[in-house]
Formats: C-alpha cells, sequence, structure tokens
C-alpha cells in the first residue's frame, strides 16, 4: 500500500516527507493506522549522526494508533483495537522470558540498526524499490504502521491515542527507571538530571514512591517549575548554582541516594555522581556521542561503593507497566498531557528543531487529522 511518511535519507539532513511502499503484515505481525507518534530524543540522534543507521531509514519509536489488519497467526489483537507501539523485541531470549524485554539480546539488531524486521525481510520500499530501514521495530513517522505483536499493547478505547504513543518509550523509560529498576524506598532521596519529557516522567514516578526529596535539576527554568507541578519537591538550575552544593543544602553533606541522568552530558553526569551518598545508585538512561568519549567515572564508582546502572526503556515490560502509567494518568497523578504540543506530519522537521530548542518539551506528530478521542 501506498503511505506518506518522514524519511531520512542522509544524516545531519532534514527529513523528507513522501510516498513511500508499504508491505502487508506477515506472520505475527499488525498494520496499524497512525494516529500520531511522539518524537524522542533517540531519533534525533541517529537523524544527527550521533550513532550509524543504515539508510534510508524512516525513524519514530513512540507511535499509536488503531489496527487495521492482522496477519498470519495473530490472536492477541484485531481489526479496530487501540494500540501503543513500544520497542522490538524477539521474546524468545532468556531476558525476555525473564520479564526483561528492555535487554533483550537481540536489542540493538531489532531497533536500531535501521535495517530489515526480524525475520530479515523489508516491509517498507521506496517507489523504485529500494529497501527503506526500520526503526525499533516500527518506524512510527509514517501514517501507517507494520508492527510485530511483541511491539504492541492494547490501550482503552477512551484513551486519547494522541498522547499515547509516548508510554512506549520516553515516558515507560523516565517512569520505569524509578518504579521498576530502582525502586527508592519511601523517604529516599533522590535527583532527577534533565527535566525533558523522560525526565518529567522519572520526577512523576518518584513523586509516586514517597521519596522525601525529588530535586529537578536542569538549565530551563520553564522547565523546572513545570517538574515542581509534577512532584520534585525542590529544583536547581545548574547552570546558576552550584549543583553540587545547592544539593547538599537540601539533603545534607551525605548526599544522594539515587540519581537518574537523562541529559548524557558528561559534566552534569560527573556532578550527578559525586553527589552520590555511598552504595548510591546512578542510572545512566541517555546516551549520546559526548558521554562515550568524556566520561570516565571509574574512581569515583570504585573509591565509594557506588554503583551505575545502565537502564534500557525503564525495564519495563510494556504490557504490564503501560496499563499501570495509564491508571496513573487517569487518577491526576501522571499529567503526560500536560507536556505535549501537536504538531502536523510537514512540520516535522520544525518540532525536532523545537524539540532541540528546548521550547516544546514532547512533541506529538499527528498523523490522523481527523481523529477524535
Amino acid at each position: 500500500m501506498q503511505i506518506k511518511a518522514a524519511v531520512l535519507n542522509e544524516q545531519t539532513k532534514d527529513l523528507d516527507l513522501e510516498n513511500v511502499v508499504l508491505d502487508d503484515p506477515k506472520s505475527n505481525e499488525v498494520l496499524i493506522k497512525t494516529v500520531a507518534s511522539g518524537i524522542c530524543h533517540s531519533d534525533i540522534e541517529f537523524q544527527d549522526g550521533g550513532f550509524p543507521i543504515q539508510l534510508p531509514v524512516i525513524l519514530g519509536h513512540e507511535g499509536a494508533g488503531i489496527v487495521e489488519k492482522v496477519g498470519p497467526n495473530v490472536t492477541a489483537f484485531k481489526k479496530g483495537d487501540h494500540v501503543a507501539v513500544g520497542f522490538a523485541s524477539d521474546g524468545t531470549c532468556k531476558f525476555c522470558r525473564s520479564g526483561l524485554p528492555g535487554s533483550c539480546v537481540n536489542f540493538n539488531k531489532l531497533n536500531t540498526s535501521g535495517g530489515a524486521m526480524g525475520d530479515g525481510t523489508y516491509r517498507l520500499h521506496k517507489q523504485d524499490g529500494q529497501d527503506i530501514g526500520n526503526f525499533f521495530g516500527q518506524s512510527s513517522f509514517g501514517d501507517h504502521i507494520v508492527a510485530n505483536v511483541n511491539n504492541l499493547v492494547k490501550v482503552p478505547d477512551d484513551l486519547d491515542l494522541r498522547i499515547a504513543g509516548p508510554l512506549g518509550c520516553g515516558y515507560m523509560t523516565g517512569a520505569g527507571t524509578v518504579l521498576n529498576s530502582l525502586k527508592p524506598e519511601v523517604g529516599s532521596n533522590l535527583a532527577v538530571l534533565g527535566t525533558g519529557s523522560v525526565g518529567l516522567s522519572a520526577v512523576m514516578g518518584a513523586a509516586v514512591s514517597n521519596c522525601k526529596h525529588v530535586i529537578a535539576i536542569d538549565k530551563n527554568d520553564m522547565r523546572l517549575e513545570m517538574a515542581k507541578e509534577f512532584g520534585a519537591t525542590e529544583t536547581i538550575n545548574n547552570t546558576k548554582e552550584n549543583m553540587i552544593e545547592e544539593i547538599q543544602k537540601i539533603v545534607g553533606s551525605e548526599g544522594l541516594n539515587y540519581v537518574i541522568d537523562t541529559t548524557g552530558e558528561p559534566d552534569v553526569m560527573k556532578a550527578g555522581l559525586t553527589a552520590l551518598t555511598i552504595k548510591g545508585q546512578f542510572a545512566v538512561v541517555a546516551m549520546g556521542t559526548k558521554t562515550i568519549k568524556e566520561l570516565s567515572p571509574m574512581i569515583d564508582i570504585l573509591s565509594f561503593s557506588k554503583s551505575i546502572t545502565g537502564v534500557i526503556e525503564g525495564d519495563s515490560v510494556p504490557q504490564e507497566f503501560i496499563p499501570e502509567m495509564i491508571d496513573l494518568y487517569r487518577s491526576g497523578k501522571f499529567p503526560i498531557d500536560k507536556i505535549v504540543k501537536f504538531y502536523k506530519p510537514e512540520e516535522i522537521n520544525q518540532a525536532i528543531k523545537d524539540s532541540v530548542a528546548g521550547t516544546t518539551i514532547k512533541p506529538i506528530i499527528v498523523f490522523d487529522d481527523q481523529y477524535q478521542a
């Protein structure tokens, strides 16, 4: 079928809105009409050339929509189901089977290589037949998606699908890192470095966990004010104040129990690591080229028995955790609708620029302009 999608033809360049060909779903796959897709930091990193990827590729991995067709052997989904589309996993490795699909042994192959689907074939093609790479098993920057059933989570029909997509990545990463991975004790102290959509989701998760101090740290005062609304007990602008000194004023010289970094900025990460108490835990959920080249924290880790944990997708089982986030949203404890801004498909490059500039926290591309929640 013919669909319209934003194609990355060359890294460091804008996306091109093109008519492309999408094949029918194969075994254990479904065809989804995309209502909307969030834009995530990972999309931007790959677009900007931070990591290698097969080109051309259609990015996007926070899709949400309505099932239009199911492929062979699909029994858990039917036409008309409303779904959030998350990351891909094989569902068979020891990590998937133990409830850690984000640590799937085939995660990179299925999600970030920008290549074929799990069976080695392609679903997306240029008009001349050239294959287009898939991203996170979904490539949600298009008006239709073909994805494996392992990517999908049913959501209630009355949930606004325009805000549902980031439940499958950004929101799940932030909140899941707190609630599924770190599991802070009641009364503990936690700081979140960076208050984008992932960071604010972590703040919301920490507030639900009843931490004594939830400290939001960023260079953007507008986002810090928003973090207060979402449960931050204190905020620090690290470009105007000494981050470590301010943390010690809040929690004492002993330091923090937990730090979650969503920035990938080495200097910020080093300061967060220094601010930890003995046996404190540092969770890394963002990675960029600066992080890889510049961060060498081994001496600090070994000297004070600290630990760094890499957390992928919030250590979440999407089929379990996304419904939990929806319940929190509906109870008013996870106000994700307050951090979004909607854009048209032809505005996707502007949406990306707004995200990078920090003027929009969570840009959402709405592909179905006729959709009504």
